[in-house]
């Protein structure tokens, strides 16, 4: 009986812990295609630049990134240059739960197919 419990307490466990992830990414998700997201003052989303997650596929594999001439060193770092440059929004905590969202969807794009989109000129 107790191996029983145990294993309940496990399975629950774990079915939790894939649900919030599942959770933050479509969160992610919805924040990514945001044209107001981080203060977006131009009406642009993350989606406008990469439609549908477009050219994001390796990003959550790679620890260091060059990026409208600028070299940074964090996926985090990365999203609130995109956030400053391209959307003229205003840069969020490393460890706010939106940064932890959007990461979190942009990960979840690895080995996608993602249909070749056009991207807009300029971001």
């Amino acid at each position: 009986m107790k191996i029983g419990k145990l294993v309940f307490f496990v399975s629950a466990i774990t079915l939790l812990s894939i649900s919030l992830a599942f959770a933050g990414v479509l969160e992610g998700k919805k924040l990514f295609e945001d044209p107001k997201f981080a203060g977006s003052t131009n009406e642009k989303s993350c989606n406008s630049c990469h439609p549908g997650g477009s050219g994001l596929q390796k990003a959550g594999e790679k620890t260091s990134f060059t990026i409208m001439g600028k070299q940074k060193d964090s996926l985090e770092d990365t999203v609130n240059l995109c956030i400053q440059m391209a959307l003229k929004g205003k840069s969020i905590s490393k460890d706010s739960q939106k940064m932890k969202d959007i990461v979190s969807y942009v990960k979840s794009l690895k080995g996608k197919k993602i249909k070749k989109k056009r991207v807009i000129t300029g971001c």
